[in-house]
């Protein structure tokens, strides 16, 4: 069985779809082919880097990519992880289906380091959830 394509996709590639990437391929193993890009492409952030380590999973030499890149790719699952890039996404002809999943924007957050990595590890656990209830459980 060939394993699924999903792309993730938030407006910087630098958070949001970038921990889900790497949360789908730590827990899918090869049942998925995952990639991550952004409307735009910022690098990925210090504090989605320090999230994802806190659970043991290494995404500091992870790219942030375009979706420019991917347009003409197939996917079976185009994944949007934020409101902007819903909105902003370009339509993949050849995508098998889309979804939208709303996460907030951590770096968005205000306050002392605490707080601002508080609002990271927040949405990992999040988007962990989700992959494992909508993705991992469903493929099993």
């Amino acid at each position: 069985m060939s394993s699924r394509r999903v792309l993730f996709v938030c407006t910087h590639n630098s958070a949001r779809s970038q921990m889900a990437e790497a949360f789908l391929r730590e827990l899918a193993g090869d049942r998925f082919d995952v990639e991550s890009a952004g409307t735009e492409a910022r690098g990925v952030h210090p504090m989605a880097v320090q999230a994802m380590a806190e659970k043991g999973i290494d995404i500091s030499l992870q790219k942030s990519k375009t979706v420019d890149r991917f347009l003409d790719q197939r996917f079976d699952l185009v994944i949007t992880v934020c409101d902007d890039a819903a909105e902003a996404c370009p339509v993949f002809p050849n995508a098998n289906e889309r979804r939208h999943w709303s996460f907030r924007d951590p770096s968005a957050v205000i306050g002392d380091a605490e707080q601002r990595f508080a609002a990271f590890a927040s949405v990992r656990d999040a988007i962990r959830e989700r992959i494992e209830r909508e993705l991992i459980a469903v493929a099993a």
